[in-house]
């Protein structure tokens, strides 16, 4: 993995380090500011994280698009936590915005783990199906007073309607600057074949709504926890399985879609939501070397590849 501070993601991105978190952690926590601190590297793109002792961890937005996550982790993830099957992120103190750091920010407790690297995920039936369990676990959720798509998710669970100007505009960057890895017409193709499904018929379900590699932790061959809740919300369910084609390839993807049974509307609409996620992304994230762009490139391959992979 590149050193995440070699250049800057975002043209937004707010400046963090050791000093200013020692900081931080002296006025709001100073039970907590002698305890060993060190930066964690991640592929993760909306938050900075430092290790904070042996069972804590720091995460402050990366910029001001991300802080509103912070409250809606705090209020949300102690209530659905009882009825996941795997462990998820538990917020011990919320932040406070001040004069250092203009906006919320969190102590978690640490999960130990590791991240997946895509080859050894590829050909995982067994985390497939765990994956599934986690996400059906989410959707039985209740979902009053759950937080609608919008500008803190990013749209994620939005009606895929909404995504066609962006997807449209970054396919026609693709064409101008992938032609010879990417079929754009099949791409396109793809896209309109999602638009044109059912939309979901039945009230919104939770979702995670970013279930990539380094939002996933693995301890041996089992999935050992699912991390990075700021995306969830409320809405289209399809938009969870996006990792059918970010994360696995046709063995394990049949596997994935054995176990959560879709609807073929909601697969389709879900291609469609990779297919969101991947041509997004990967222009984005290319200049800056970051793993994202990737797995964007492999995930646009699977879907373009689908059943014959």
């Amino acid at each position: 993995m590149p050193n995440q501070r070699d250049q800057p993601l975002h043209h937004d991105e707010l400046h963090v380090d050791l000093s200013l978190v020692r900081r931080l952690l002296a006025e709001q926590c100073p039970d907590l500011a002698d305890l060993e601190l060190v930066e964690v590297a991640s592929a993760g793109t909306s938050n900075w994280l430092f290790r904070l002792g042996p069972d804590l961890v720091v995460r402050l937005p990366r910029r001001p698009s991300s802080a509103a996550q912070v409250a809606k982790e705090h209020a949300w993830l102690p209530r659905l936590a009882p009825g996941l099957p795997l462990p998820v992120p538990t917020p011990r103190i919320q932040g406070q915005p001040c004069a250092a750091f203009p906006y919320p920010w969190s102590v978690l407790a640490w999960i130990e783990g590791r991240t997946p690297e895509q080859p050894e995920l590829a050909d995982s039936c067994r985390i497939a199906r765990q994956l599934a369990g986690f996400v059906q676990a989410l959707l039985a959720q209740d979902t009053v007073g759950g937080p609608s798509p919008g500008a803190h998710n990013s749209g994620r669970g939005e009606p895929l309607v909404r995504r066609d100007q962006a997807v449209r505009a970054c396919t026609q960057q693709l064409a101008a600057t992938d032609a010879a890895a990417f079929d754009t017409s099949r791409v396109l193709a793809t896209w309109e074949r999602s638009l044109a499904a059912p939309q979901h018929p039945g009230p919104p379900r939770w979702l995670h709504g970013d279930l990539l590699p380094s939002n996933l932790l693995l301890a041996d061959d089992d999935l050992a926890a699912v991390i990075d809740f700021g995306l969830l919300g409320v809405g289209d369910p399809a938009c969870d399985l996006i990792p059918a084609w970010a994360l696995f390839d046709a063995e394990a993807r049949a596997a994935f879609r054995q176990a959560l049974q879709p609807d073929e509307a909601t697969w389709t609409r879900g291609r469609g939501w990779a297919v969101s996620f991947a041509v997004i992304a990967l222009p984005y994230y290319r200049p800056t070397s970051h793993p994202l762009a990737d797995v964007a490139a492999l995930t646009l391959k699977r879907v373009l590849t689908d059943g014959e992979d």
